[in-house]
């Protein structure tokens, strides 16, 4: 009891009268007492709202759902809540409501990118393995509003071995993203045999997996899990912190488990407007990242689905905190901001421009602090023809795993082993006018 704070014990018998105070660090008692409904909300913050914005919050959760675990709930600042990164993460808003003509309910086009059940083939070496829409909590910005919080479900083994097939018949694939919802939501028995069937396969060469427990349930991190986890590295773990308050010690203890066992984590934070569009935030939370051994690994400009528009800040916004940490603070605390591009392009880096201009023979370049300085190009630099035959290459040390794939995009352009000279959509007006020419 004792290690609870005065909050959180008035939320957990507010919750449940008859609660031992020690299920507060019981993930399964966090999952099972989910605030889902204005009405608990209110009864258990001492929070209220006022009737004509109450029915529309209500109104809200009747598209996009309310759930919110107690221990995150607790992090809310009660007094200031309508400015309070968490509470504005966490509860719905009737702005979602506001769906623009442009949002989509699959901006990023997983599903047309889904050759086989539960998986996104995307990039040539790696695929995005969906095993699960719960999550802990339904989080006002997701992407995938589509499948999380409307459908609570696990797909089953024999669901799942489709895409496991999948993976095994692409011998391109040598990394496999877990995603969802939230794998952690799974069983430790469910996690370790879907583990266990991928790192079993020789091609995959390493195992992400993406998930948000460290931030609203970090007590999901058990040591049953992390025994889970020990047994298949190498595995990359990349969470999602978006404000520092969300670095409690709840979960710098959670964040620790997974570091001591020897897993590198990294961060992806989604740039939110009146959350953490701001550089004095982000660079607080990058170091405080950094301090508890998560490397702050991409800053997402905030997806076009449905309702968000009152979460997107302009690009530029991102571009200005990128340029407040660049040369501000060190190389390993600056996340790579990139937009995932509509329509399944992935993720395009946005990063400030600090090539000015260049010649034959020398590159301009500035700095962080607006110093401007040249680079000189070598006199003389001899190009060598490269036909792609590593096993006959004397140019370098022979590498034996390396392995060429077909090129594609930018690299078949820049290959001395291909002739392709130009990259050209399809089913343009110019196109047509060719066809029709020679027809």
């Amino acid at each position: 009891m004792k290690t609870l704070t005065a909050r959180q014990q008035n939320i957990a018998t507010r919750i449940d009268t008859q609660v031992a105070l020690n299920n507060w660090k019981d993930w399964k008692w966090q999952r099972k007492h989910v605030i889902k409904s204005v009405d608990e909300f209110e009864k258990i913050t001492g929070i209220r709202f006022e009737k004509p914005e109450r029915d529309k919050m209500i109104k809200t959760t009747e598209k996009f759902p309310l759930s919110i675990t107690p221990y995150y709930l607790s992090l809310i600042d009660v007094e200031d809540y309508e400015t309070d990164p968490i509470y504005l993460q966490a509860f719905p808003l009737p702005s979602e409501l506001d769906i623009q003509s442009y949002d989509m309910s699959d901006p990023l086009t997983e599903d047309k990118d889904s050759p086989a059940p539960h998986i996104t083939h995307r990039y040539p070496d790696r695929v995005l393995f969906h095993v699960s829409n719960v999550c802990s909590m339904y989080c006002r910005f997701c992407t995938r509003k589509r499948k999380v919080g409307d459908i609570d479900s696990v797909p089953d083994r024999q669901s799942l071995m489709q895409g496991i097939e999948y993976i095994k018949n692409t011998p391109q694939v040598r990394d496999v993203l877990l995603s969802g919802g939230d794998p952690f939501l799974l069983s430790d028995s469910f996690l370790d045999w879907i583990l266990s069937e991928i790192t079993a396969i020789p091609h995959v060469e390493v195992v992400r997996i993406g998930t948000r427990t460290p931030v609203v349930l970090p007590y999901r991190i058990t040591e049953g899990l992390i025994s889970v986890l020990k047994k298949y590295h190498p595995i990359w773990i990349n969470t999602h912190f978006n404000h520092p308050r969300e670095l409690s010690p709840s979960a710098k203890i959670a964040l620790a488990k997974l570091a001591d066992a020897g897993i590198p984590l990294g961060n992806q934070s989604v740039l939110l407007a009146g959350i953490n569009d701001c550089p004095r935030i982000m660079k607080k939370l990058v170091h405080l990242l950094v301090r508890n051994r998560v490397r702050p690994y991409y800053l997402y400009q905030c997806d076009l689905s449905e309702g968000l528009s009152h979460f997107r800040t302009p690009v530029g916004k991102g571009i200005e905190i990128i340029e407040s940490l660049i040369g501000h603070t060190s190389g390993f605390a600056v996340p790579t901001y990139v937009i995932d591009a509509p329509g399944g392009g992935g993720k395009i880096p946005i990063m400030p421009n600090y090539l000015i201009s260049w010649s034959t023979h020398k590159v301009v370049l500035r700095n962080y602090e607006g110093v401007i300085t040249t680079y000189k190009e070598p006199d003389s630099y001899k190009p060598y023809f490269c036909d792609r035959d590593c096993e006959k290459c004397d140019k370098h040390l022979p590498l034996d795993e390396a392995e060429e794939g077909d090129i594609v995009g930018i690299s078949k352009l820049l290959s001395d082993a291909d002739d392709t000279i130009a990259l050209t959509p399809e089913n343009t007006e110019r196109i047509q006018r060719r066809k029709d020419n020679n027809s």
